[in-house]
Order: structure tokens, then C-alpha cells, then sequence
């Protein structure tokens, strides 16, 4: 098999795309997978448009023209504010974008009006998390000056958390979300059709304690991909965790001192390495590196521990002499890993 190679089991990621999309909708909020970490991948987004989804997000316009190149149909929200550069690409191949900027909106507006299209636009209302969103007390004139674009349809609003602080999606944020909800159709005269009250942290509350709010859609991610709320990390429902495993091929085995001999300076990465002389260990190399995933998020199987990684090598150290040269170490990934992973191009996809 080539190495390095992530290995993608969609029966499993189908099963939790169902199963997510099925159990939120029960409780009236619409699911959308995000496509992001897969880069927009052509192959997944028909599996999960299969499993229900009747539409899809990325926040790279890229993905997204891949994925219409790939006859992708379904309705795309693009969840990063449009480029000024990109506004008649993201007109062109997206029904909805999320936006924070009045003068973007402007440019969506215009470039759809050039085209005769119409374009659906979320605001994003920032709520504690310090990324995207428009403070709460100039919504009302953002949105006014929304609603007097031509081409452009006010779809609704939407708050981003647990991105930049970890800011917790709880139950005093998604009522206060509510509470500008009901104020603003009752002072604008509008009808907003869609609450986005964010992403796979929010499950928890979404499972619990959403009965009395007006969130009713939710961008997930991490949680169709790696079985996962991010909230407290816990699996959720009967959701499979080890949806993608990550190969890479041993490269060199040796027993080596633990502790390095010379004088020490800044490593390649800017970074002083300091560590305890352990004496001799069993250290192997394996032929994947930074340059190819992040290794902090990398898990490796009983036995093998991680210990470091330059450019386009991964160290590890084993409990016995059980590795060989030419040998597969298998690991899992986090949300991290999988993104570097999934956007590298020196790492072979294998759909399993």
C-alpha cells in the first residue's frame, strides 16, 4: 500500500452523518456538514448529501467550486466572510454566505445583480468568542442596511464560539441569541428563517436544554468526522470515532541515547528542546513529518509514544524492539491532525 496514506471508512462516516442529521432534526434544528477539512471533497459530499444533507458549507470558495465542478447541486453556505476579491465567485457558486461587513454585502449585492442572481446572506452577531460577528448593538443597522441591497435576502442570523477563546455555546448564550432574534424581526418587521447557533460544541446544550430557544440550524464538522462533541470531547450517541486512521511507514529503527550531545540552540522550528536523560531507548523514524499533519494530535497504539517531528520525520520511542523497517504504525487523529492530514498532498486518501 503506498505511505503515507489516510484511510477513510465511509460506512462510518455515512452512519454518523445519518444518525447527527436525524436526531437534530427530531429536535427541529437542520444540520449542515461542513466540508472544510476535507477540502471540499467531491466523494464525501455525495456520501453525506446520501445520508440527508440538503446542504453543504465550506469556507474556502475553492472547495466549493470543486465540489460544483464534481456536479454537486445541493445548496452551499460559504462560513467565512466573502473576499472583496472573490464576491462574484462566492455569488456564482454559493446560495448563502455568512457576513460581519456591510461593504461586503454591498459587493455580494452588486455582483449579483450583474449576474441576475440572488444571494442569501447570515449575520454573524459576535456574542463572546472574539472571532467573526458584528457587536449586538449594531446588528439592528446592519441589518437594516441588508435588507435595502438588491439581489441580497436576509436569511438569518448566526454566532460562532469555541473557535479563538473556547467560549462555551451554554444556555445563557444561545437565549441571549434568541432574545436579539425575537427583538429584531419584531422591530424590522422580518421573518428570519435561520437561527445558526454554531457548530459541534454546541451539541450538548442542542441535546439538552434547546427546547426553548429559536436556534434551528447548526454547521458540524468535527462531530460527523471524529464521532465527537467538542464541548468535553465525549462520543456522542453510538457514533464511530475512528472513522479515518493515518499510515505511515517505519523508516529506521535504532536503539539511541535519549539525550542529545553538543550545544543546543534553536531547532529548525525556532524552538528549544530540552528533555531527561532516560538512557538508551528503542527509537524508530517513521517517513511522515510537520510538513505532512500535525503530530501533536496524532495518538499512536499501546506501546509506541511520539516524541518529536521535524519537516518530513516522525520519532518515536517503543517499549521493545517490536518495530522494523518497512513496518505500518497506524494512528488516530484529532481535529487538527485530520485537517493538516486531509490538505496534504503528500498523504494518499483511500476511501475504505
Amino acid at each position: 500500500m503506498i505511505s503515507p496514506r489516510l484511510e477513510i471508512n465511509c460506512r462510518k462516516l455515512k452512519h454518523n452523518a445519518q444518525r447527527l442529521m436525524g436526531r437534530l432534526s427530531q429536535l427541529g434544528i437542520s444540520a449542515t456538514p461542513v466540508m472544510k477539512v476535507t477540502q471540499g471533497d467531491p466523494n464525501l459530499a455525495k456520501l453525506f448529501i446520501e445520508a440527508g444533507a440538503t446542504m453543504l458549507a465550506d469556507s474556502r470558495i475553492e472547495n466549493i467550486e470543486r465540489m460544483r465542478k464534481a456536479d454537486i447541486h445541493v445548496p452551499i453556505l460559504l462560513t467565512r466572510t466573502p473576499m472583496l476579491s472573490q464576491v462574484e465567485r462566492v455569488v456564482e457558486h454559493c446560495e448563502i454566505s455568512v457576513n460581519t461587513e456591510v461593504t461586503v454585502i454591498h459587493a455580494l449585492s452588486l455582483a449579483a445583480e450583474r449576474t441576475r442572481r440572488s444571494h442569501g446572506v447570515i449575520i454573524m452577531v459576535e456574542l463572546g468568542d472574539l472571532r467573526e460577528g458584528v457587536m449586538p448593538n449594531l446588528l439592528e443597522k446592519v441589518m437594516r442596511d441588508t435588507l435595502i441591497q438588491p439581489n441580497i435576502t436576509l436569511e438569518g442570523i448566526g454566532a460562532n464560539f469555541m473557535c479563538r477563546y473556547g467560549v462555551s455555546p451554554d444556555k445563557e448564550k444561545m437565549s441571549r441569541l434568541s432574545e436579539l432574534v425575537k427583538a429584531l424581526e419584531t422591530i424590522l418587521s422580518v421573518s428570519l428563517p435561520i437561527i445558526s447557533g454554531g457548530n459541534s460544541a454546541n451539541l450538548l446544550w442542542a441535546t439538552g436544554e434547546h427546547k426553548a430557544s429559536r436556534v434551528n440550524h447548526l454547521r458540524l464538522g468535527e462531530a460527523i468526522f471524529l464521532g465527537k462533541e467538542t464541548l468535553m470531547q465525549t462520543r456522542m450517541m453510538d457514533l464511530h470515532e475512528d472513522v479515518f486512521t493515518l499510515y505511515a511507514e517505519v523508516i529506521e529503527v535504532n536503539r539511541k541515547p535519549s539525550l542529545p550531545w553538543g550545544e543546543i540552540r534553536k531547532n529548525a522550528f525556532g524552538e528549544y528542546k530540552t528533555c531527561d536523560d532516560r538512557g538508551d531507548v528503542n527509537q524508530a523514524i517513521l517517513a511522515i513529518g510537520r510538513q505532512d499533519v500535525y503530530p501533536q494530535g496524532l495518538t499512536p497504539p499501546k506501546g509506541i509514544k511520539l516524541q518529536d517531528a521535524s519537516s518530513d520525520h516522525l520519532i518515536v520511542e517503543t517499549t521493545n524492539d517490536s518495530l522494523c523497517v518497512g513496518e505500518e504504525v497506524a494512528f488516530s487523529l484529532d481535529y487538527a491532525a485530520l485537517l493538516s492530514a486531509m490538505t496534504s498532498p503528500y498523504i494518499t486518501k483511500v476511501y475504505a
